[in-house]
């Protein structure tokens, strides 16, 4: 019994978006971990802002692909 499932696109774009809110998430503490100490780099913390922001935007163009038109 060897059946092969392809994941269909909603599948693969749902699992993406799990992928990317733990990334998005993680960075979020890694974040809040390097804010706290005060020996940090503020160039560091801007990168990983940004980086966070990146995800963010990621994160919602997924959403939107998932979500249905609505035609009003």
């Amino acid at each position: 019994m060897n059946m092969h499932h392809e994941m269909s696109h909603e599948e693969i774009v749902r699992a993406r978006l799990i992928a990317l809110r733990c990334e998005h998430r993680d960075l979020d503490q890694a974040i809040a971990a390097l804010a706290s100490q005060q020996m940090t780099s503020s160039l560091t913390l801007q990168r990983l802002k940004k980086q966070k922001l990146v995800l963010k935007d990621r994160i919602a163009r997924l959403e939107d692909e998932l979500t249905p038109d609505i035609i009003a």
